[in-house]
């Protein structure tokens, strides 16, 4: 049976919901506060000086319009069913992360300047860049794994060509692609050295609680595992399934050979064309899995002619309608 479901409704929920929440929340607790605010706050600091400044309610709607536009804008595509479901899983985190990054530097802002009479003698409570990410990161990624796959799935009609691959495979074929474990390592103490040297000179960890959450994602998108088995092929990434064709709806799989950036204009997951994704990590061979919805998914990796093999002779197997 086809897929029809148009709207996910978690990803509604997540993606469109709690961001309008979060801006309607701005601005009825700025108004509730306004009897307690200065007449201006402070709305910018260069250091630990406030430098700019701005009427509460004016400040409140300006940042409940930036978390409609660059946190909602960023994961209103959880709720499109149909979207390629890793993609909808990543801008959901990223876009509750600045959800809430924003809401809490709001809030903590107002909060440190109520019954304040000159919003100039307030710190700016960096601590709040810490809360707000590590939260939005959390509460996003808690969406992003309720998220459910509604793209089209189209039981196979035909059997694969014969003149693409067979052979014999022990199942299930396993393969992790994208960065391996030394690199993934470096790049985490690249970017995490830094961070604690920050910390150490602030005395606070309010950069590493938001470098965390953030390197967090970056390395889940270097990492990928890559299996074929009797239900078909399934890529999980951070302990989901980020993409999965069944056997059922697959009419034939090939070897190609791909490069990322010529091929495909960058690295990772990739979209070309209507139809026709990619996970492309590395020069060299590649396999490639075509669906009966019309679907094309590639992946590199140093083992497709097994597992395209394996998925052909698979889908021989099926049952005949």
């Amino acid at each position: 049976m086809t897929t029809r479901r148009t709207i996910d409704p978690v990803g509604a929920l997540f993606g469109l919901g709690i961001p309008v929440l979060c801006a309607v929340g701005v601005v009825w607790l700025t108004s509730a506060w306004t009897p307690r605010l200065p007449s201006e706050i402070a709305t910018h600091w260069s250091g630990t000086a406030a430098d700019s400044f701005g009427s509460p309610m004016s400040t409140a709607w300006t940042m409940a319009l930036l978390i409609l536009l660059i946190g909602g804008g960023c994961c209103a595509i959880a709720a499109l069913a149909q979207a390629q479901l890793m993609m909808r899983r990543y801008m959901l985190v990223i876009g509750l992360t600045v959800t809430f990054l924003m809401l809490a530097v709001q809030v903590a802002t107002l909060a440190s300047q109520l019954d304040v009479t000159d919003p100039a003698d307030v710190r700016f409570p960096a601590w709040s860049l810490g809360v707000g990410t590590v939260t939005g990161a959390v509460v996003g990624w808690v969406g992003a794994r309720l998220l459910r796959d509604g793209r089209p799935r189209t039981p196979a009609t035909r059997r694969p060509d014969p003149s693409l691959p067979r052979g014999p495979a022990e199942l299930p074929l396993v393969e992790q692609v994208g960065t391996g474990t030394g690199t993934t390592a470096v790049v985490a103490l690249v970017v995490l050295v830094p961070v604690v040297l920050v910390c150490g000179a602030l005395g606070s960890v309010w950069p590493i609680l938001v470098a965390a959450p953030l390197l967090i994602v970056v390395l889940g998108l270097l990492r990928f595992t890559v299996t074929v088995d009797e239900t078909g092929l399934s890529v999980r990434n951070l302990g989901a399934d980020a993409v999965f064709y069944g056997i059922d709806e697959v009419v034939g799989a090939k070897v190609t050979r791909t490069r990322p950036f010529q091929d495909w204009g960058g690295w990772g997951m990739r979209v070309k064309g209507r139809g026709r994704y990619g996970l492309v990590t590395n020069t060299g061979p590649a396999l490639v899995v075509t669906t009966e919805s019309g679907q094309e998914f590639t992946v590199t990796t140093r083992r497709a002619q097994e597992m395209a093999g394996a998925l052909n002779t698979l889908a021989d197997r099926r049952d005949p309608d």
